[in-house]
């Protein structure tokens, strides 16, 4: 390369590489750069920064290549993170043995852990953004690992809820949100398969984790097989491992000019602000961060966000009781713990294949328009079934249960984003979902509690049930009869506006008058 002879030679000292390199910015004590195109093309394909440190790798083209290799390490810490609440329903009446304690009380434990799942949502956000999703993954490994092993040596529930609960909760999050986010940096035209195929690993985290569990009870008792499941839950740090950052390049260059503006801020002194405007700021930047993961405008100027939200949050608080519950009051009605661990086997088995059906059912053109409603219908379904346990503890018809109520939960599962992203648009479905999984998690720490006591307080589980059914069929009647008023309302005040322009004038307005008329958006919006 020939340089410019009207300039004395510049040669780049050893700091200058280590410093470009490694951390992406300019060795400012250096004092010596080139200016080539050769390096400019170079910087080009830098782009993750992971803790700081960019890494030169060249931007993997989405829905090929590895990315399907980041979509099996994805299924796998699906089926690890979703797997275990699954199955605490098969610990459930040894550790209430262990620790001698009541259904409510022992009910806490599988509240908190379902409720920290899907409450940590913001924080999860908060260090994608930050980090990105290998390192959440790999932190999330860790805390749920760290927790279970904890958990094997808790002498009382308060250590249970905090090392299993919350702690295990936190991490089985964070592998779980962080995996279906980095699933959109390497699938764009596959996408819908991908997210289906990553919903296939928790089915089959369902199916399998009870049979595990029921045979490490057997083996070594709930404390070793606990301490099992720690080791077992590492294994998402070896997920994470797979999963390299692939962020488009201008994304990586904003990255970096970032970085270099942050060296230089740090390196040139500046004069504190005063006090009077540092509250204000930091006022501003919580409502920024509020807005952005928290839609809280959408749930006070959004109707369809708000009957919806107000549905989801009021059915989970018994949608997920059956999972607890199941085992305990099959054993209960004298059928043997193995058989009654099998029923959750089965509700993922069915999982397994209802899901993938259930989104291409959802696909047909002529659901397309109503999928509110079908959800609405899968809802009303799962909470009838409900009956079937309640009224028949035999093996057969509780294998006639799970089945239908396996059916019904795929359609749940599959529409219940879909039906989000359908009302607030893709790009406040960030924030509208934040605040979603924070309004449920609420009801969701509050339903096994209260079944619990509800158990204590008749001395039967299939109660339990009873309560479950109306629970959910309320649900499914609110938001079904809810949209179906709301759109007739909304259908009919459009036709009044556009009947309005249509209507003969016994005398031509004067321009006060036009100047008085509304337009049939201002209509409908003034009258809603």
């Amino acid at each position: 390369m020939r340089l410019n002879r009207s300039q004395p030679s510049q040669q780049p000292c050893a700091m200058w590489k280590w410093a470009d390199v490694l951390m992406g910015v300019p060795a400012f004590a250096c004092g010596h750069r080139i200016r080539t195109k050769e390096i400019q093309r170079k910087r080009n394909h830098r782009l993750a920064i992971v803790g700081g440190m960019a890494l030169e790798r060249p931007f993997q083209a989405p829905d090929q290549g590895w990315a399907w290799v980041v979509l099996t390490a994805v299924l796998i810490s699906q089926g690890l993170a979703l797997g275990f609440p699954s199955c605490v329903g098969v610990f459930y009446t040894d550790i209430q043995t262990a620790f001698q304690a009541t259904n409510s009380e022992t009910s806490w434990f599988p509240s908190i852990v379902t409720a920290v799942l899907h409450a940590g949502g913001p924080i999860c956000s908060i260090l994608v953004e930050r980090y990105d999703c290998r390192v959440t993954v790999f932190i999330g490994g860790i805390l749920a690992s760290v927790g279970m092993v904890s958990s094997a040596f808790a002498q009382t529930l308060i250590q249970l809820y905090l090392t299993a609960g919350f702690i295990t909760g936190l991490g089985l999050c964070l592998s779980f949100q962080a995996g279906i986010t980095v699933l959109g940096y390497y699938f764009v035209r596959r996408r819908t398969l991908a997210n289906a195929l990553a919903a296939t690993g928790a089915s089959i985290g369902m199916a399998v984790y009870p049979v595990i569990s029921q045979y490490l009870l057997d083996l070594i008792g709930w404390r070793g097989s606990f301490l099992i499941f720690g080791g077992v839950l590492l294994n998402s740090c070896a997920c994470a491992c797979l999963m390299r950052p692939n962020r488009p390049p201008p994304q990586a260059l904003a990255g970096t000019q970032q970085s270099k503006e942050e060296c230089r801020q740090i390196t040139t002194p500046s004069r504190p602000l005063p006090s009077n405007h540092s509250m204000p700021t930091m006022l501003s930047s919580c409502g920024r961060i509020l807005q952005k993961y928290m839609a809280f405008d959408l749930l006070c100027d959004n109707k369809l966000y708000q009957i919806y939200v107000l549905g989801i949050t009021w059915m989970v608080l018994g949608f997920v009781l059956p999972l607890f519950y199941l085992v305990p009051y099959a054993t209960s009605s004298g059928i043997e713990e193995s058989r009654a661990a099998l029923l959750l086997t089965i509700i993922g088995l069915v999982n397994i294949f209802g899901r993938p059906l259930a989104g291409l059912i959802s696909q047909m053109a002529c659901l397309k328009s109503r999928l509110f409603y079908v959800f609405s219908a899968a809802v009303m379904v799962n909470g009838v079934s409900n009956l079937i346990a309640a009224m028949w503890n035999n093996y057969a018809m509780l294998v006639l249960y799970c089945v239908v109520y396996s059916i019904s939960m795929s359609f749940i599962a599959s529409l219940v984003f879909q039906v989000l992203m359908d009302i607030v648009g893709m790009e406040r479905f960030p924030g509208a979902f934040g605040l979603f999984t924070i309004l449920e998690s609420f009801t969701l720490l509050l339903g096994p509690p209260l079944a619990g006591f509800l158990a204590d307080f008749t001395g039967h589980y299939h109660y339990i049930f009873y309560a479950t059914t109306v629970n959910v069929c309320t649900a499914a009647l609110f938001m079904g009869l809810s949209v179906f008023a709301f759109k007739r309302k909304e259908a009919k005040l459009r036709e009044t506006a556009e009947l309005t322009p249509r209507e003969p004038l016994m005398d031509a307005p004067n321009k006060q008058e036009k100047g008085d008329q509304c337009c049939p958006e201002e209509i409908i919006l003034k009258t809603i």
